[in-house]
């Protein structure tokens, strides 16, 4: 498939049957009508410009025939010299009037661009967590960039085509009628035959535009995969450059393939429509000619019919190839209206109220889950099988294990709440329903006694702050990454954060300071040195509320020891959720909860839980040998081990 011209002359053999059938949904057209109209006015100016287009394109011959019949046979310069300014006069109001025609259609293309785009990644935005854990990137960024820019075809150059067309056609026509119904009869016979190439090829590149915008998205999700940071040291370290290249080649070859078919079809149908005008005016000059000979006709209407055939067949022509352009361009509407249909998971109620911070004074709000019970949502909740890669479902089944079951508990207000466990207990799920990033399926979530489905998100955003394991840096300065958090802070304000969190140091030895840049996901940072940046993020953030999901795990015991004096501090009269990675955090809690299978086991003080006995003293004796022979504990060997989407 990485070479030759692919498996047939009329394109490649389609085996992703239920991608490629897709048809467009009912209805998508009359979507498109709303966008179109908030630039109604341009629109306007737009038709106008196009029927004046069309108009001087259906006089010009009629004006060829006064000057032939009326100036050029009785010998009448004066007529022929006035004539002839008159066509260079339209000729010249015509091309102002197409520049106008072009920044008309312009301005509503990247109007319709704009208002598309935005409504697209505010709806992403507004996606679960979930939602992005399935979706390609490529896919997403295909959806916001190739789909839309092939939208704007449809309502600049197809509209601007199709009025110009329709007109012409309408003019040009009612011209010919008016010199001669015989040979406009005979013309319109052909009509029909010009219009059914376009609706049969049309069908089947509806079906190779979808299949090929796939292959881009896929194209785009391999490349964003490959070319980052961590993607590229992988496909390194495990020598698979070769191999990489092989799977993006056939990838490539098959778009090539799809496109190879596209320009064959669409040059049959040039080629078809040739030859029917051909056919046409050969008709038109035999049976004018004749009627000329007999004298029904005059030379200059013979001409000027034969001027009208040939700008007739033109809008014809585009009224056909339309119908290809057309289907092409609404496959990029529909996958975006199918994205925009795709409603989140995690949406506000009508009526959502901010959570009431000044309420609680000085005191931070405590958190309280009761009866919680979760299980991760199935795909066809939280995504779309476009988006996704074709063989994610081939052989995935539905997963309908209880995460999390009859949880109840309370983090105090101001108080600090460990959470420990084994491997897939729950704890990181836990840590993600106090921000809301999921809903739970039973019971209920409550910040300060309040329902947090029944507040808005950004309240309860602004009051939660969360530091993960693996926190994110977005490729910018270090400056721009603490401005997250607190766009409006001073200058000092980033300089005590970063204090606080242990970093200041390392930022003011850089050449560049705070105005480092970081480079993909903090790639040119240490891993202890990115945690650092982020705590310090939180810490300028200053929530009432703050959640660490093993924020420490990426730092030495040095490094550890430094953040836990900053953190005993910052989370001073803050309440406090946090999974450790080490003890020193876990002994310092005022309440320690062990979960283990999605249940609550044991809940206490670390002494209370050692007299205990339980899970927890087992664990801890188990990491306390580990680290009294000297040797770092294994992930299997602490109190608490992460496993994707389930820790």
């Amino acid at each position: 498939m990485t070479g030759g011209l692919g498996p047939g002359l009329l394109g490649p053999r389609f085996d992703d049957k239920s991608i490629t059938r897709q048809k467009i949904r009912p209805g998508t057209v009359r979507r498109i009508i709303p966008y179109a109209l908030r630039h109604r006015w341009s629109l306007l100016f737009l038709a106008l410009t196009t029927a004046f287009d069309a108009a001087v394109t259906a006089t010009s011959p009629l004006i060829l025939k006064m000057i032939i019949d009326d100036g050029i046979l009785p010998g009448k310069l004066a007529v022929v010299v006035w004539l002839s300014a008159t066509i260079a006069a339209l000729a010249l109001v015509n091309a102002f009037m197409l520049y106008m025609q072009a920044w008309f259609s312009g301005r509503i293309g990247e109007g319709l661009v704009y208002d598309l785009r935005t409504s697209l990644f505010e709806h992403l935005q507004r996606q679960p967590i979930a939602f992005f854990t399935r979706a390609q990137t490529g896919s997403l960024v295909s959806r916001v960039s190739t789909d839309i820019n092939g939208a704007r075809q449809a309502v600049t150059t197809l509209l601007t085509q199709t009025i110009s067309a329709v007109l012409t056609l309408v003019l040009v026509l009612a011209a010919m009628f008016y010199l001669s119904w015989q040979i406009a009869l005979a013309s319109l016979f052909l009509v029909p035959l010009v219009l059914l190439p376009g609706r049969l090829i049309g069908r089947r590149l509806q079906r190779l535009a979808r299949e090929g915008m796939r292959l881009d998205a896929e194209m785009g999700s391999m490349s964003n995969e490959r070319f980052n940071v961590s993607g590229a040291m992988l496909v390194k370290l495990y020598g698979r450059p070769e191999d990489e290249t092989a799977s993006f080649s056939q990838k490539a070859g098959r778009r090539r393939d799809i496109t190879i078919t596209e320009i064959v079809y669409a040059r049959m149908f040039v080629v078809a429509v040739a030859t029917l005008t051909s056919l046409t005016t050969a008709l038109v000059y035999g049976l004018g000619g004749s009627l000329a000979v007999d004298g029904t006709l005059a030379l200059g209407t013979l001409v000027a019919l034969v001027t009208l055939l040939l700008r007739l067949y033109g809008p014809v022509g585009q009224l056909a190839g339309m119908q290809m352009e057309l289907m092409r361009a609404l496959v990029s509407f529909d996958r975006v209206f199918e994205v925009l249909d795709l409603e989140p998971l995690i949406a506000e109620k009508p009526g959502a109220r901010s959570l009431p911070v000044g309420d609680f004074g000085a005191q931070a709000p405590d958190i309280e889950f009761s009866g919680v019970s979760f299980r991760y949502p199935s795909a066809e909740d939280v995504s779309l099988e476009s988006l996704e890669s074709h063989r994610a479902r081939v052989s995935e089944q539905t997963d309908d294990t209880w995460i999390l079951r009859d949880l109840s508990f309370v983090a105090p207000a101001g108080k600090l709440t460990a959470l420990v466990g084994p491997s897939g207990a729950g704890k990181s799920t836990i840590t993600q329903l106090v921000p809301r990033m999921y809903d739970v399926l039973e019971g209920s979530v409550r910040v300060g006694g309040h329902e947090i489905k029944d507040l808005t998100l950004q309240s309860l955003r602004d009051t939660i702050g969360v530091v993960t394991q693996d926190a994110h840096l977005f490729h910018d300065t270090i400056r721009a990454n603490l401005l997250y958090a607190r766009p409006d802070a001073a200058e000092q304000d980033l300089v005590e954060a970063c204090l606080s969190a242990r970093i200041w140091d390392t930022i003011a030895s850089l050449p560049d300071g705070l105005d480092t840049v970081v480079g993909d996901r903090g790639y040119r940072l240490s891993g202890g040195e990115k945690q650092r940046v982020a705590l310090a993020r939180l810490l300028l953030k200053s929530p009432p509320v703050v959640v660490l999901d093993e924020a420490t795990a990426h730092l030495d015991s040095e490094s550890e020891a430094a953040i836990q004096r900053a953190l005993k501090t910052a989370l001073t009269d803050r309440t406090s959720i946090v999974i450790a990675h080490r003890l020193s955090t876990v002994r310092e809690a005022d309440q320690i909860i062990v979960i283990d299978g999605g249940r609550i086991r044991e809940r206490g003080t670390h002494e209370e839980l050692l007299v205990t006995d339980g899970l927890y003293a087992e664990l801890y004796r188990t990491q306390f040998a580990l680290q009294k022979s000297g040797s770092e504990p294994a992930d299997g060997d602490t109190l608490q081990v992460k496993t994707s989407g389930t820790a």
